[in-house]
């Protein structure tokens, strides 16, 4: 029996005709699936904002109506405050995080967000975007979380003081006779004001495992407020930007309002929309669209406007914040999307 040099041995074992050899299934990439997740990504807010116009088009259709009588230099105005509204918002954004962002982006995600949280409800929308954008931007996501809730905090302070000012400034202009709740509103807004830390603590004390994120992301935000408030660079901006976000609102409904021939002032629209906004911001609606239109349109008719022509003037503003910015807003926001930097 000869043997075969090891050079002229059979490399690959015949295979048995009872054994075929198995087909590889076809695997996507995860680069395929990266692809059309963020192909779909990009196209879902273009397909919700379709659907939102058919929804209420009839909203559209009016307002655009009305504002077609109206006088145009007075909107070319409440469009110029709406911009500045954006600019206000990214600077609340700067100064609630250390690291500097890139200002253009910056702008350009804030654009984008304001069509997102028209779409979701109670600034969901805005702040996922935002969320995206700083962790884009290399800040971590518990970081990240901890600026948006000093984001949230400041805006109602913020517009508290306001609202203090507006009503020291303004004690004999403007009637709130009709606008002071009654004894019974009063004690449920404190008690849910009582309510909402108690019921956070007592949720913290029975379940455990809440415990230690809640008190690590305690810790997280405390700290980066500390750190912030010790830089004139972002106190600034945190609160100025907060403190002139309801001015720049007042004013746009003051623009459509003139336009319309509105007989209230500039003061009386900015209060106006603080008191409405106050009392019912909380109610999570998309972009605060529906309790905040009744409640503003009860409350210039209480300051003697009348209701068609202040309807009207809540349409026309709507029509002006919402549905004009809301296309170029979220091409904005896919094109984002489609570059990676959300």
């Amino acid at each position: 029996m000869s043997l075969l040099p090891l050079d002229e041995l059979p490399t690959t074992l015949p295979s048995s005709p009872s054994s075929p050899s198995p087909t590889p299934s076809p695997v996507r990439s995860p680069s395929t699936v990266a692809r059309l997740t963020r192909l779909t990504v990009t196209l879902l807010p273009l397909l919700l904002i379709g659907a939102w116009a058919v929804v209420d088009w009839r909203t559209v259709r009016d307002g655009a109506a009305r504002l077609a009588g109206a006088d145009p230099w007075w909107l070319l105005a409440g469009i110029f405050f709406t911009c500045l509204g954006w600019t206000a918002a990214a600077c609340v954004r700067q100064g609630a995080v250390p690291e500097r962002l890139p200002p253009g982006l910056l702008l350009a995600s804030q654009f984008a967000a304001g069509a997102a949280n028209h779409v979701l409800p109670a600034s969901i929308g805005a702040h996922a975007v935002t969320l995206r954008f700083l962790q884009g931007r290399g800040i971590p996501l518990a970081r990240a979380t901890a600026s948006l809730a000093l984001y949230s905090l400041v805006k109602p302070l913020a517009k508290t003081v306001v609202l203090i000012a507006f009503l020291v400034a303004f004690p004999d202009v403007l009637r709130l006779g009709e606008l002071v709740p009654d004894d019974l509103t009063l004690l449920l807004a404190a008690g849910a004001l009582v309510l909402g830390p108690v019921i956070a603590c007592l949720l913290l004390t029975v379940v455990r495992p809440l415990r230690r994120p809640a008190l690590g992301f305690v810790r997280t935000a405390l700290t980066e407020a500390r750190l912030l408030h010790t830089r004139p660079s972002r106190v600034l901006p945190l609160w100025g930007g907060a403190a002139a976000t309801p001015l720049l609102q007042g004013s746009v409904i003051a623009s459509v309002g003139f336009s319309l021939g509105l007989p209230l002032s500039w003061a009386q629209v900015v209060l106006a929309l603080l008191l409405a906004s106050t009392a019912v911001g909380a109610v999570p609606a998309p972009g605060g669209i529906g309790p905040v239109d009744a409640a503003l349109v009860f409350t210039m008719v209480a300051f003697g406007a009348p209701m068609d022509l202040a309807t009207t003037t809540i349409v026309g503003y709507r029509v002006l914040t919402v549905w004009v910015p809301l296309l170029p807003g979220t091409l904005v926001l896919s094109a984002l999307v489609h570059r990676k930097v959300l």
